[in-house]
């Protein structure tokens, strides 16, 4: 008589388990804790650097200008909150992520498991954090300095400085995930000295050639101004679609750009 023997049965196949996805707010949050401790310390002396710089800007540039009378204070001090949310996009953002990659920490962000344009949305939050209390310290400095009163029309003003700092932070990621290192950190540089002294900020663009005129038509520099001053003096100066259209173009830009090599493979 044979013996049988009984054939086990396979093993049933034990499904997967997945590991519970996280949140895209709890990535959020924890990205934007990690980014805020990466500058540390540094993040209150940024804020009060942004303050000496609002100062500056009011007082400074006032006095190159003999004999100031009260519209071009008035138009040099509505232009001041516009040189320093582009001072902060254009020359602290590049300066941070470059050294971000050069230390490795940008590569490390990368590798982490969570939405990859969630890196972008910290790191804008955080700069947009250090940006925007420089705009009340120069108002109040130039109201000061010059005794003149502001028009304001809050929500052009709101929707203006919180669109001009997305603009010149998104810009600035832009260079520095774009460029090397070191060249993003000398275009930042550059990029400055032509918002300082060749953009229609602080003076009138009348001043400028006609042919300069139009290449800042289509710069966010000048439309950038020229909505915050319409927030700030609505009753002389009025916002134009134009000079939003523009701003929208260059942030659109900036934020592709930076998504762009945020989720390229390294």
């Amino acid at each position: 008589m044979r013996e049988t023997i009984a054939t086990p049965a396979p093993p049933s196949r034990v499904p997967p388990v997945t590991p519970p996805r996280t949140g895209l707010w709890t990535a959020y949050a924890s990205l934007l804790r990690w980014t805020t401790a990466q500058i540390g310390a540094m993040l209150p002396l940024f804020v009060v650097v942004q303050a000496l710089l609002a100062a500056g800007v009011v007082i400074g540039f006032g006095l190159l200008i003999p004999g100031i009378d009260t519209p071009a204070a008035r138009f040099l001090s509505t232009g001041a909150p516009t040189v320093l949310l582009m001072v902060i996009g254009l020359v602290m953002v590049p300066q941070g992520v470059a050294q971000a990659r050069a230390s490795g920490t940008f590569t490390y962000m990368r590798s982490l498991p969570v939405p990859r344009p969630l890196l972008l949305l910290a790191d804008l939050t955080v700069w947009l954090a250090v940006a925007l209390p420089g705009i009340p310290v120069a108002l109040v400095v130039a109201w000061l300095r010059y005794g003149f009163g502001y028009d304001l029309d809050w929500p052009v003003l709101a929707a203006a400085a919180a669109l001009t700092a997305l603009t010149a932070t998104a810009v600035g990621y832009a260079v520095a995930v774009l460029l090397p290192p070191l060249l993003a950190q000398l275009t930042s540089q550059v990029l400055v000295f032509f918002v300082l002294l060749f953009s229609p900020i602080t003076f009138p663009a009348s001043r400028l050639p006609g042919w300069f005129q139009a290449v800042h038509d289509v710069l966010p520099f000048r439309p950038a101004a020229d909505l915050l001053r319409a927030g700030l003096l609505s009753g002389a100066y009025g916002a134009r679609w134009q000079d939003l259209a523009v701003l929208l173009a260059w942030s659109a830009l900036g934020v592709a750009i930076s998504v762009r090599a945020l989720v390229r493979r390294p």
